[in-house]
């Protein structure tokens, strides 16, 4: 059993869809970050950044902070969707590093800048619209000749850019541009393990679908 601390962010939701594409039993904690309840003592016992998602595995007593780790862990605990070796790990490796790196900080000023705070900045405001439009493009490439970001098959790496794809809306993104990433994320969108991990830990909107 999983102890899934989260709120509904697109980092959250990372692990909330993996936990439900694993087919790992888990219990949901709601961290409400709009509360400040990340900063409550108990939290910071398990999440010494004040930052969700964590977990902790009741199997062995083990707690998790920071998204992408927990990623890795749960597809070693279950050894699904992440290559035990050779090239095929080093591309899931690669590009989920490419989303915590790049596409999730950036794609997250955008939200700052943009949907937040229009005007304050029209500096930044251009700055990280010019960004979401390159890392979409970055995504756009490597699908046209791949189904999935490391190749292939389904992974960890997809689970981690999809939910900040999932709020291109607020990035002003439009799919036209970038119909292989369309293709990619309306496929994913489809899946029940998504459809029900997306809604963790309380449901606020449905899945946006573009036309």
């Amino acid at each position: 059993m999983i102890d899934l601390y989260t709120w509904s962010t697109p980092n959250g939701r990372k692990v909330s869809i993996a936990l439900e594409e694993f087919g790992l039993a888990y219990e949901t904690h709601p961290v409400n970050i709009g509360a400040d309840e990340q900063f409550h003592p108990d939290f910071l016992k398990i999440s010494p950044n004040n930052k969700i998602p964590a977990i902790v595995d009741r199997d062995n007593g083990l707690s998790l902070m920071e998204s992408g780790a927990i990623l890795v862990y749960l597809a070693e605990k279950t050894g699904r969707f992440m290559p035990a070796g050779g090239e095929g790990r080093w591309r899931v490796l690669e590009w989920l590093m490419w989303q915590m790196g790049g596409a999730g900080p950036m794609l997250g000023q955008v939200h700052h800048f943009v949907k937040f705070n229009p005007g304050t900045s029209e500096y930044a405001e251009r700055r990280f619209r010019n960004e979401a439009d390159r890392l979409y493009g970055v995504m756009n490439e490597r699908l046209e000749d791949n189904p999935y970001l490391a190749g292939t098959e389904y992974s960890i790496a997809d689970m981690a850019t999809w939910p900040w794809v999932s709020r291109y809306e607020w990035q002003e993104i439009d799919f036209a541009d970038f119909p292989n990433v369309r293709r990619w994320y309306v496929e994913i969108a489809s899946r029940p393990a998504v459809q029900r991990g997306y809604h963790v830990p309380r449901r606020t909107n449905e899945i946006p679908i573009p036309e």
